[in-house]
């Protein structure tokens, strides 16, 4: 029988590899290891981001293939992450942290320059609100400052509206764009990264629905645009999004 979330907090609370900080302590003290995620790890390695990564699944499962760099997944539903937090802990994989947090608080947790790439992976697309789109000019230049210059993001998203929506920001923006498909599994890319699939993943593919990534360049900027353009509202329901309207 799998464990209910009291319990699953309980462990997470005894967890090397796991942070949980209230934003009353981050105002007070601040976090000790921003700026110094090098001496948690022991190394000097690129430091790589999930943000909202569930169950953990890219975190992990990067962590496996690249033991030269260090992962951290960022989610504030905890019952979700502990599954990738044992996981790691059970495969002694000292290469992976998790932080559980809201991702608009980034910024108190990672010094400028101190982050190398961001995964993206099935985020809500936020119809709605621009302002909670996870690649949206607010987080954007959110991510500009800690990242290092010419610092790597990683879209996945079974989302047409936030895909569409990306690729407008990041030609707004003049962005590089490195790669760009709307159909990952039938595109020809032969990258091991991107045959990583999560639990959500997993479901929308079983569903018949294409995944679709953008791998581009996050410059160091202040001034961001956000695009000017009408985009048709994905016309599913599911996992608790919100529903085409």
């Amino acid at each position: 029988m799998a464990k209910n979330k009291l319990a699953k907090f309980a462990d997470m609370a005894t967890y090397d590899n796991v942070f949980q900080y209230t934003f009353e302590t981050l105002q007070g003290n601040g976090f000790p290891l921003k700026g110094k995620w090098n001496e948690h790890f022991g190394n000097n390695n690129p430091v790589v981001l999930e943000l909202g990564c569930g169950k953990g699944e890219y975190t992990v499962g990067l962590a496996r293939k690249y033991p030269d760099k260090n992962f951290i997944g960022i989610d504030i539903k905890g019952a979700r992450m502990w599954k990738g937090a044992t996981e790691a802990l059970e495969e002694e994989l000292t290469n992976v942290a998790f932080l559980r947090t809201h991702i608009e608080l980034i910024g108190y947790f990672f010094a400028e320059n101190e982050v190398s790439e961001i995964w993206i992976t099935f985020p809500d697309p936020q119809m709605k609100k621009v302002n909670k789109r996870l690649t949206s000019t607010r987080f954007m230049r959110e991510y500009s400052r800690i990242m290092k210059e010419n610092g790597l993001i990683h879209l996945k998203s079974d989302s047409p509206f936030l895909y569409t929506y990306t690729r407008e920001m990041i030609r707004e923006n003049e962005l590089e764009l490195l790669h760009d498909t709307d159909d990952l599994y039938h595109s020809g890319m032969e990258d091991e990264i991107l045959e990583i699939r999560t639990f959500y993943e997993q479901q929308w593919l079983s569903r018949g629905l294409s995944i679709k990534y953008l791998r581009f360049i996050c410059p160091k900027k202040e001034e961001w645009r956000e695009p000017d353009i009408e985009i048709e509202k994905d016309p599913y329901r599911s996992f608790g999004r919100d529903a085409r309207v």
